[in-house]
C-alpha cells in the first residue's frame, strides 16, 4: 500500500486522468451523435433517390425510342472521306446536383480525351462539368447552361438549349454530345452521340437521293439535335439518379460502420471509468 505522504499524489494524478477520461468520452459522444445524424439524412436521401429513379427510368425508356430513330437517321447520312476535318462542337450532359459519385467527372474526362485528339469547341449543360472544364479549357467554351435537371427533362428544355447552341455556339460542322448512359441501376458509362449540321445533312449521299428544298433539311438537322439533347438530357437524368442512390448507400454503410466502432470505443472508455472510480473507492476504504 502507499504510504500516506505518497496517498495525496496518487489521487491526484487519479482525478486528473478521470477527469481526462470523462472529457474524451464527452468528446466521442458528441461524435457519434453527429454520425447518427448523417446516418439518417444518407439514409433517407437514398430512400428518396430511389423512388425518383423509377420514375427516371420510365422516361428514359420512352426517351430512348426517339434516340433510336435519330441515330439511324444520322448512320444512313454519315458523309464519307470529307475533304477537310469537321469543324466540332462538344456538348457536355450533366447537371448543377452534387452527392452522385463521380456522374460529372466521366464527363469531363470524356471531353478532354476527344479533344486531344479532335480539338473542337466546347458548350456544357450543368455547372458542376463547367466548372471542371473552365480551369482545363476556358478558351474553348462557346455557352453553357445550368438549373437543367433537377426534374426530369423535357423536350421543352432540350429545344430551348439546341435553339441556343444554334444561335450562340459558333460555327460547326458536327456536334458530339458526350452524356452518361444509363446500363443498370448500379453502373453507368459516358458514350458519344453524332449530330451533323443542315449543312452536311444537305450534302450527304444518302440525302441528295431527294428532292427536297433547303428548309426541310434546316428544319430535320434543328429537330434531331433537339431530339438527340432530350435523349441525353433524359438517360443523363438517370444516370445521375442512380448514381446519387448507390454514393448515399455506401454512404449510409460507412456510417453504421463508423457507429459501430465508436461506440466501442465509448463503451471501452466508459468501462476504464467506472474501474478507475472503483479503485479510488476500494482504496479509500482500505485507507480507514
Amino acid at each position: 500500500m502507499f504510504s500516506r505522504a505518497v496517498r495525496p499524489a496518487v489521487s491526484v494524478a487519479r482525478n486528473a486522468q478521470q477527469q481526462q477520461g470523462m472529457a474524451t468520452l464527452r468528446e466521442i459522444e458528441q461524435r457519434l451523435k453527429s454520425v447518427k445524424n448523417i446516418e439518417k439524412i444518407t439514409k433517407s436521401m437514398k430512400v428518396v433517390a430511389s423512388t425518383k429513379l423509377t420514375r427516371a427510368e420510365r422516361a428514359m425508356r420512352e426517351a430512348k425510342k426517339y434516340g433510336a430513330a435519330n441515330n439511324e437517321l444520322f448512320k444512313a447520312t454519315q458523309t464519307e472521306n470529307p475533304e477537310e476535318a469537321p469543324k466540332i462542337l462538344y456538348v457536355g450532359i450533366s447537371s448543377d446536383g452534387g452527392l452522385c459519385g463521380g456522374i460529372h467527372s466521366s464527363i469531363s474526362r470524356a471531353i478532354k480525351k476527344e479533344m486531344a485528339v479532335n480539338p473542337g469547341t466546347l458548350a456544357v449543360v450543368g455547372d458542376k462539368p463547367k466548372a471542371q472544364l473552365s480551369r482545363a479549357m476556358p478558351q474553348a467554351f462557346k455557352v453553357s447552361f445550368n438549373s437543367v435537371g433537377k426534374d426530369v427533362p423535357t423536350f421543352a428544355e432540350a429545344s430551348a438549349i439546341a435553339d441556343e447552341i444554334i444561335k450562340n455556339g459558333g460555327e460547326w460542322d458536327e456536334i458530339k454530345i458526350v452524356s452518361n448512359k444509363y446500363l443498370s441501376a448500379i453502373s453507368y458509362e459516358s458514350g458519344i452521340t453524332s449530330v451533323i449540321s443542315a449543312k452536311a445533312l444537305a450534302a450527304a449521299a444518302g440525302f441528295q437521293q431527294y428532292e427536297m428544298e433547303e428548309d426541310v433539311s434546316k428544319d430535320l438537322a434543328e429537330f434531331a439535335l433537339a431530339n438527340a439533347i432530350y435523349t441525353a438530357l433524359v438517360e443523363g437524368h438517370a444516370a445521375e439518379i442512380s448514381a446519387r442512390r448507390t454514393a448515399m448507400e455506401n454512404a449510409s454503410n460507412n456510417a453504421l460502420d463508423m457507429i459501430g466502432s465508436l461506440q466501442l470505443q465509448y463503451n471501452r472508455g466508459r468501462q476504464a471509468v467506472i474501474t478507475n472510480e472503483l479503485i479510488d473507492i476500494i482504496t479509500g476504504a482500505s485507507a480507514l
